[in-house]
């Protein structure tokens, strides 16, 4: 074995999605339509609840609490990131995962 991961049986993309200021109206036309079609929504404790009202029933929920670097409520970013590629790489994935930030995620977040 080579040590590397067998190929997904499905297209997984993740997406980096920034609410802007917050709230449903100021949403970008595309941010909207990844919500409303997303199997897998990745989000902190800063993502406007009206945000995950988008979101279609089926779609799997993981909030990490990230909160400005509060130790006690807040998932370390190495661990989001795990959580990310689990989703994307697992044989069976999600075809769409969101990664929802509140704001910019270029500007306050941690993107890479």
């Amino acid at each position: 074995s080579s040590g590397e991961a067998a190929p997904a049986s499905a297209e997984c993309t993740v997406y980096l999605v920034g609410s802007g200021i917050g709230s449903v109206e100021f949403l970008t036309v595309r941010a909207k339509e990844l919500l409303e079609r997303a199997d897998a929504v990745v989000y902190d404790a800063l993502a406007d609840g009206g945000l995950l009202e988008l979101l279609p029933p089926h779609c799997a929920r993981y909030f990490v609490g990230k909160r400005g670097g509060a130790r006690d409520t807040s998932t370390e970013q190495e661990e989001i990131e795990a959580l990310l590629l689990r989703l994307a790489l697992q044989p069976d994935p999600p075809r769409t995962v969101v990664r929802l930030k509140a704001g910019d995620p270029f500007i306050f977040g941690r993107s890479k």
